[in-house]
């Protein structure tokens, strides 16, 4: 009503003021709520799986081998090994090394420090660790396996999508996207399982009674993380392993002292 007595100028004073206005909510409010609504629909299968307990914790008792790599000791229920074609990266000192068996399983082993996952994101991003706490969210500057926690248990689900700070939306975004891109090609859409045994904890991503291409471990400790993925010859799966069998590598698996006597390890074929 007031507006039909305003002057001219006045009149273009205050719609131009009116239009700043909703263009600048637009942009700090409606853009980033937009794009969680975008980002949450698009969302992969994967993206909105959460770690869930094993249901079968059964472990394979069948003659098998012990094997030893990049620092790492661990039985697997094989004996068809084919060391000709083992490859190793880098061949020196070893990180990752690819093995495979005549039935057409590969397996892709490797190792990395304590806490590389926080201390590696927070060089990235230049965060501190209270700032990388604040981003992905309680202990995830302690732990690989708290950062990987925290990642896997986000989900679409969660997003604040009416929520008014656009510095919610943007993390909530990159913590999404970031699911994404770890779960990418890991088969993690049939499942996402904690897994552990005295020493580690961590997750197994992909249930191979849903005959998925590829399944992985990952295992967390103070000294460090291990992580070994299963595939068939060309990739495409499915990858013929049994919850079992994947439970013998877990609970066998166990860091080797740099000091201990060689003698005491063996790979048996």
């Amino acid at each position: 009503m007031l507006f039909a007595f305003m002057s001219l100028p006045r009149r273009i004073l205050t719609t131009v003021a009116i239009t700043l206005g909703v263009i600048a909510l637009g942009a700090f409010y409606v853009a980033p709520v937009a794009l969680s609504f975008d980002a949450a629909r698009k969302a992969p299968p994967a993206a909105r799986v959460v770690p869930t307990e094993l249901k079968d914790l059964s472990v394979s008792q069948v003659q098998g081998t012990k094997l030893l790599y990049v620092g790492y000791e661990f039985e697997i229920p094989w004996n068809d090994l084919d060391p000709s074609q083992t490859r190793s990266v880098p061949k020196d000192h070893p990180e990752m090394v690819a093995l495979v068996f005549r039935s057409g399983l590969h397996l892709i082993v490797s190792a990395s420090p304590p806490r590389m996952l926080p201390n590696e994101s927070a060089r990235e991003w230049k965060l501190s660790p209270q700032k990388l706490e604040s981003f992905f969210g309680r202990g995830t500057s302690q732990s690989d396996y708290s950062f990987l926690e925290n990642l896997y248990e986000f989900t679409p689900k969660k997003m604040h999508r009416w929520g008014f700070s656009p510095s919610v939306h943007y993390r909530e975004q990159m913590l999404l996207m970031l699911k994404i891109v770890v779960l990418s090609g890991r088969s993690a859409d049939t499942g996402i399982f904690n897994i552990q045994n005295q020493s580690y904890r961590g997750f197994q991503l992909g249930d191979p009674q849903a005959h998925p291409r590829r399944v992985t471990v990952q295992l967390y400790s103070d000294e460090g993380s291990f992580e070994i993925t299963f595939a068939d010859d060309d990739g495409r799966g499915p990858v013929a392993v049994t919850q079992p069998e994947l439970n013998r590598i877990v609970q066998s698996l166990r860091r080797v002292p740099k000091d201990e006597p060689a003698a005491k390890i063996t790979n048996r074929n």
